[in-house]
């Protein structure tokens, strides 16, 4: 399956205009340093004292949460990690998840050179509190309950 990809200001917009939910999946301390104003945070991967490590409830929680039909804008740091969330997310029967390339620091190339701005780069709102029940932790508990 083809994942959509757009850019930072076309995320804000489907956000803002089109229905859509953003959901971060960057671990909880990138997360809690900065994040789309807003957002949901389901991190695909957990940073350990063993380095990034797949979490395996990223599926389950987003199924806890959001309906299968669910508009979803997925963006990370820089855009691999959600375009891989939002391929998982399409295998397990979502439809309308949308991957925010360039994330929020921006796509940099091989050599380090920012290839697109991500969403800090743009201007678009960025928070650093977790909006009620939009945390990992409450997101999680909804898994379980």
């Amino acid at each position: 399956m083809t994942v959509k990809r757009v850019s930072p200001a076309e995320a804000d917009q489907l956000v803002r205009e089109g229905g859509y939910v953003y959901v971060d999946v960057r671990s909880i301390p990138e997360f809690d340093a900065g994040h789309p104003a807003g957002a949901y945070n389901i991190p695909i991967m957990h940073k350990t004292a063993a380095g990034m490590q797949p979490n395996v409830d990223f599926v389950a929680v987003v199924k806890a949460v959001f309906p299968k039909n669910a508009k979803l804008v997925l963006g990370c740091r820089s855009g691999n990690r959600s375009l891989r969330a939002a391929q998982i997310l399409l295998e397990a029967g979502y439809e309308e998840v949308v991957d925010q390339r360039a994330g929020t620091a921006g796509a940099r190339d091989a050599f380090g050179q920012l290839q697109e701005p991500g969403w800090e780069a743009e201007g678009l709102e960025v928070g650093t509190e977790a909006q009620p029940g939009r945390a990992y932790e409450a997101l999680r508990a909804l898994k379980n309950g």
